[in-house]
């Protein structure tokens, strides 16, 4: 009888082991195969909208990642089935985690919310050089979560999507054209109508400016050492930072060449003849009072010294009354 149960029970670990590993090995294999999948889909999305006018950049990336996290999603809750796990216990511990996910990050969400913001009004794209807060570069990718972006000297950053959309978003890219000011500071002496037209010219001769609006130049300060001259122009969005560097090389160069002169900052002090006489008497006013101090100074020493002769000669006129034979003859006649 013992031999008997012994053998049913081995018979049943062995049943529910090969069965068990028939399970375990089929949600190895699921889940491989599903992870591969998702992979393989999330790449032919990729390639299927890289080519795509229909969906703009800023979307591609993202498509993609949902894709392929949507897939995974059905491969776990597959693997989870062959263990035993209803379906339904399945949907309401993942309802369940994500109530407790969520309360626990509320910031993480926050990005997901600014980061459908932004893919749905998209105040940015990709490669658009933008400035966000306290952030600015070019935007390379927008996910769920970041923005990643390059700086203009190649740095990566990865910016929070709340913190973006959250502040105030400059787009430098997003206008097909932009306006550039040349500035530059001319001498009083100089001729400002010439100097005026000379800008003008100088910005109008360059290839890249539109002419339409175009160009313009005006007085826009009078400075302390300088006129200070504004030259308007505007170029497409690509051309203008080349434009304004070389407008601005050819602004100095070109304006010595044409006989004008840059100033650097500078001051006329302008002395009046009333002013310097009023120094002048000031100045010896103040010798004056210097002199009489001095002098008043110097007296206290001086009664000091003839202090000392008077006090001999007291001595010695005491030493003389002391010396007169006087007192002795009025004794002897006092005496007789």
């Amino acid at each position: 009888m013992n031999g008997t149960d012994t053998n049913s029970i081995v018979e049943m670990i062995r049943a529910f082991a090969l069965g068990m590993g028939i399970q375990i090995v089929s949600a190895i294999i699921i889940l491989i195969v599903g992870w591969w999948a998702a992979g393989k889909a999330a790449a032919l999305v990729r390639r299927a909208l890289k080519n795509t006018k229909l969906v703009d950049n800023t979307l591609k990336p993202l498509a993609a990642s949902v894709v392929q996290y949507t897939i995974l999603v059905f491969v776990i809750v597959a693997v989870l089935s062959k263990f035993g796990v209803e379906t339904t216990s399945i949907i309401a511990v993942l309802g369940a985690a994500g109530l407790a996910i969520g309360l626990a990050l509320q910031g993480t969400l926050s990005n997901i919310a600014s980061g459908v913001m932004i893919l749905l009004l998209r105040p940015l794209r990709v490669d658009e050089f933008v400035s966000a807060g306290s952030v600015s570069g070019t935007v390379v990718e927008i996910t769920l979560f970041t923005t990643l972006m390059k700086t203009g000297d190649g740095v990566f950053i990865s910016v929070p999507n709340s913190q973006i959309w959250n502040s105030a978003i400059t787009n430098y890219s997003r206008n097909p054209t932009r306006r550039l000011d040349i500035k530059v500071g001319i001498a009083y002496e100089d001729d400002v109508d010439a100097a005026l037209e000379f800008m003008k010219n100088l910005v109008a001769s360059d290839s890249r400016v539109l002419a339409d609006p175009a160009p313009m130049s005006f007085v826009a300060n009078l400075g302390e050492s300088s006129v200070d001259i504004t030259a308007r122009g505007w170029t497409n969005t690509p051309d203008f930072w080349a434009t304004f560097w070389d407008l601005s090389r050819r602004s100095k160069t070109e304006l010595e060449a044409a006989g004008f002169s840059i100033p650097f900052p500078q001051r006329d002090l302008h002395l009046k003849s009333d002013s310097a006489e009023a120094l002048s008497a000031a100045m010896q006013a103040k010798a004056e009072s210097e002199g009489k101090s001095r002098t008043a100074a110097a007296k206290p020493k001086t009664s000091k010294t003839t202090a000392k002769p008077a006090a001999k000669k007291t001595t010695s006129t005491s030493a003389s009354v002391d010396a007169d034979p006087t007192p002795d003859k009025t004794s002897d006649e006092t005496k007789a």
